[in-house]
């Protein structure tokens, strides 16, 4: 992991290569996306995390275009919120959000989370893998479906439903253990990312993680972006204060030893979101 740079990406399944850290711009008000998405990008991320649900796909896309950087050089995302899940649903969301976004793709669609009902994930899953064919999406995958939901959606490509799912998209910090479904997706080559990986600064006096800062001349928060690093994640941290943003990509000159790792490995399970992976249905 020492060897780890901002220029480093993992490969997915489809084949494409996704950074292996992100800028998030969820809860970032449209009106203060394109900047602050504009300075992330001056900075140095090559990787935009947005969604429909986020109501700023449009500014996300603006300063994409204006950056100066070649559109293959930045790795753009988007997610198909609950209400649009089924076929008919998935499918307008798609061209809806290349329009507000201003794209001709988008790098990766996942799907926001397992609601609506089988049918109803199922149908937009085959959205997705027609959108990734027809040159819309280059990678596809899923946020927040629980182990269930998952083993529903393998079964279904396996029976010949088509894609693979490239990334899983969860909560995850060391007080949100989703070691379950981590497991479950890196044992079959699916890149995890990390979204609020600084647990949206509620954890940020943790004791534990001031001593490692001190320990390294680091912030929490960027303790808890390496912690992501080294457990093989897509960290997705998301700030518009343009030093906070340039300290987020800071972590790349120092590394977390194994002990120190263990002392993050609480085992507790504390979303500061919503939890859709539990979801019944």
């Amino acid at each position: 992991m020492s060897n780890l740079t901002l220029q480093s990406k993992y490969k997915l399944q489809s084949g494409h290569e996704i950074p292996i850290l992100g800028y998030g711009v969820y809860m970032i008000p449209p009106s203060k996306t394109e900047k602050a998405t504009a300075e992330a990008l001056n900075i140095g991320f090559r990787h935009v995390d947005s969604a429909i649900m986020y109501g700023n796909e449009k500014p996300c896309g603006t300063a994409i275009q204006n950056s100066g950087l070649d559109r293959s050089e930045i790795f753009f995302t988007t997610k198909i919120p609950p209400e649009s899940m089924g076929y008919e649903s998935t499918k307008r969301a798609v061209s809806s959000s290349l329009r507000q976004a201003g794209q001709e793709y988008f790098d990766l669609i996942l799907l926001h989370a397992p609601y609506g009902g089988k049918e109803a994930r199922l149908g937009s899953w085959d959205a997705l893998v027609e959108a990734q064919k027809a040159g819309k999406a280059k990678s596809i995958g899923v946020s927040n479906y629980g182990i269930h939901h998952l083993e529903e959606l393998e079964a279904y490509i396996q029976a010949g439903g088509g894609g693979q799912i490239d990334v899983g998209q969860y909560e995850l910090h060391p007080w949100l253990d989703h070691s379950d479904i981590v497991e479950w997706l890196q044992s079959r080559k699916i890149v995890v990312e990390a979204y609020s990986p600084l647990a949206h600064g509620t954890r940020l006096q943790e004791p534990v993680l001031v001593s490692l800062g001190e320990k390294h001349g680091k912030t929490p928060a960027q303790v808890l972006i390496r912690w992501s690093l080294q457990m093989g994640f897509v960290p997705l941290p998301k700030s518009v204060t343009p030093g906070r943003i340039r300290e987020n990509i800071d972590v790349f000159d120092f590394e977390l030893g194994a002990e120190e790792m263990k002392l993050l490995d609480t085992g507790e399970y504390e979303p500061t979101d919503w939890d859709p992976t539990v979801d019944s249905d």
